[in-house]
């Protein structure tokens, strides 16, 4: 039996309208992300602690900052239909069941972020600081990671690709995770110069990622 064209066209906006609440609930998720973050900070700074030391000892620090831009208008031109080369936010398949995985991710991402500031505590950094580092922690999430903030950035960023699934936000995700292992090393190796043998000891125990 053939089916009408308003029997082929149920499914279709079905499906649309799925879509679109993945986009917009991606979007609020990306906002939930950068807000734990941003009040963390100004909580800290509160209590005369300077959390935001990005960029302070390497200028390069800042090649990440594209980046996230790159990422952030990606997936709002894609949310809310703002200017952008439709080839780059055509996504690469149709089907929306990678998008409620990446909805699970980005979750997972927003999640593990406030438990990894709750383990924190007054010694969360964003950036390498030379002249008032605090202590070395080692509990909580960083019993499982030694980098879980990289790790919850990691996460969300592909949870976000598995939503939009477009080469612009593929390109900046890949170009993100690279400079992210860059400055993982550099932090690594600044660790390791200032506590010593306490680092060594953490890194023998606990993995880089995961």
């Amino acid at each position: 039996m053939k089916q009408t064209g308003h029997e082929m066209q149920a499914p279709m906006e079905g499906e649309w309208k799925m879509q679109r609440f993945q986009y917009i609930a991606s979007v609020i998720l990306f906002a939930m992300f950068i807000i734990t973050v941003l009040v963390r900070a100004a909580l800290l700074r509160r209590k005369g602690i300077r959390a935001i030391v990005f960029g302070a000892t390497d200028k390069t620090d800042f090649l990440l900052v594209p980046f996230v831009l790159v990422i952030v208008y990606a997936v709002l031109a894609n949310s809310f239909s703002l200017p952008l080369w439709k080839p780059l936010v055509n996504p690469f398949w149709g089907t929306v069941i990678t998008g409620w995985a990446g909805l699970m991710l980005g979750a997972a991402g927003v999640a593990g972020m406030i438990f990894t500031l709750i383990s924190f505590g007054d010694s969360f950094r964003v950036g390498i600081d030379e002249v008032k580092p605090d202590r070395l922690v080692t509990t909580g999430m960083f019993r499982v990671s030694r980098n879980p903030i990289y790790v919850c950035f990691d996460l969300f960023f592909v949870g976000l690709f598995l939503v939009h699934r477009n080469i612009v936000i593929a390109i900046a995700v890949i170009g993100f995770a690279l400079l992210i292992h860059r400055q993982i090393l550099r932090e690594e190796k600044f660790l390791c110069s200032y506590y010593g043998a306490e680092y060594k000891e953490y890194c023998r125990k606990v993995r880089r990622y995961l």
